[in-house]
C-alpha cells in the first residue's frame, strides 16, 4: 500500500511505526532519524513541540521494532532491504588461545582480629572432647 492512497484519516489513527515504515517504502532510501521522524509528524500534524516531546520515544520504537535497521552514520532503513552477510569458513576451526602468562599470586587476606583468636579459645576453653568408647560408658 503505497503512502498517497491511505486517506489522512486513517493515517491519523496508525501508530509511529507504521507511518515511517510506509515512508521509507515510499521513499526506497535510507534516511536520519531526525529526517524520518519530521515525516512522520508531519503527516500527523504533530507540532514542533510534540516533534520535540516524543523523538525519544519514537526512537526506542524504531530500536525495538524488527522492521528497521539502524545503519551506520545514525541511517535507518527497512530491514527487508538489508541482507545480513554470514561469512563461513569451513576450512577455519576453533582456536584456542592458551595463556602463556603466569597467574598472579593472589594476596592472601585474614579475616580475623587478633583479639577474635583470644576471645574464640575463651569461647571454647569449657569444652570436653569425649571419644564415642567414653560417651556410652557416661550414659
Amino acid at each position: 500500500m503505497k503512502l498517497s492512497d491511505i486517506p489522512k484519516e486513517e493515517l491519523e489513527q496508525m501508530s509511529y511505526d507504521d507511518v515511517a515504515y510506509l515512508i521509507l517504502k515510499d521513499a526506497n532510501k535510507k534516511m536520519k532519524i531526525n529526517d524520518l521522524f519530521k515525516k512522520v509528524c508531519k503527516l500527523l500534524n504533530l507540532s514542533d513541540q510534540e516533534f520535540e516531546e516524543r523523538i525519544a520515544d519514537f526512537f526506542e520504537i524504531l530500536t525495538t521494532d524488527k522492521r528497521f535497521t539502524m545503519l551506520d552514520n545514525g541511517f535507518w532503513d527497512l530491514k527487508e532491504k538489508h541482507s545480513e552477510k554470514v561469512i563461513i569458513d569451513e576450512d577455519d576451526d576453533e582456536v584456542f588461545e592458551e595463556n602463556t602468562e603466569e597467574p598472579e599470586e593472589e594476596e592472601e587476606t585474614d579475616y580475623y582480629d587478633e583479639e577474635d583468636e583470644d576471645s574464640e579459645d575463651e569461647d571454647l576453653k569449657d569444652l570436653v572432647v569425649i571419644d564415642e568408647d567414653e560417651e556410652g560408658e557416661n550414659i
